[in-house]
C-alpha cells in the first residue's frame, strides 16, 4: 500500500490534535456559509454537490465567504456533522477560527500540495500539533 507523508503547519490549540478518516478533496474553495448545509453537512452549490463533510478529512485550497461560516463549522461540530480534520493549501480566518473553537485538527501550507497528492477516498491521518498529514492510497 502506497503511503505519502506531507508536512505543513498545524493548529496547536486543539485538545485532540490527531484525527483520521476518508478524504474528501475539492479543487475549488469552499464557503461554509453557502456551500455546506448547516443542518446536514451536505455540500451544495459547489462541484462536490451532494457529498457530505461529516466524519471525513476535508481537503480544499482555502475557504471563502462570510465570517458566519465560522459559526456554521461550530454548529456542525455541535451536531456531530463536522469534518474530522481539515487540510488546506492556505488557511483562511473563517475556517481557522471555526476549527479552533470546534476543536477540529487543521493543517495548512502543506508540501507537497495536498490538492494534487490526496484523492477523494484516500485514508488520511492528520496530526495538527506536528503539522503532519499521512495519506494511504485506496485502490481504485
Amino acid at each position: 500500500m502506497e503511503k505519502i507523508i506531507l508536512k505543513g503547519f498545524g493548529l496547536k490549540a486543539v485538545k485532540s490534535p490527531v484525527a483520521e478518516g476518508e478524504a474528501l478533496v475539492s479543487q475549488s474553495p469552499i464557503s461554509f456559509l453557502g456551500n455546506v448545509d448547516p443542518e446536514t453537512g451536505i455540500i451544495k452549490n459547489h462541484p462536490l454537490e451532494g457529498e457530505s463533510v461529516t466524519g471525513r478529512v476535508l481537503v480544499f485550497p482555502t475557504g471563502v465567504g462570510s465570517t458566519v461560516g465560522t459559526y456554521v463549522i461550530i454548529n456542525l461540530a455541535e451536531k456531530g456533522l463536522a469534518p474530522k480534520a481539515i487540510v488546506q493549501r492556505k488557511a483562511d480566518t473563517v475556517t481557522l477560527v471555526g476549527a479552533v473553537v470546534a476543536g477540529i485538527p487543521l493543517v495548512h501550507r502543506v508540501t507537497p500540495d495536498p490538492i494534487e497528492c490526496i484523492r477523494t477516498g484516500d485514508w488520511v491521518r492528520v496530526d495538527s500539533h506536528k503539522g503532519v498529514v499521512e495519506v494511504e492510497r485506496r485502490k481504485k
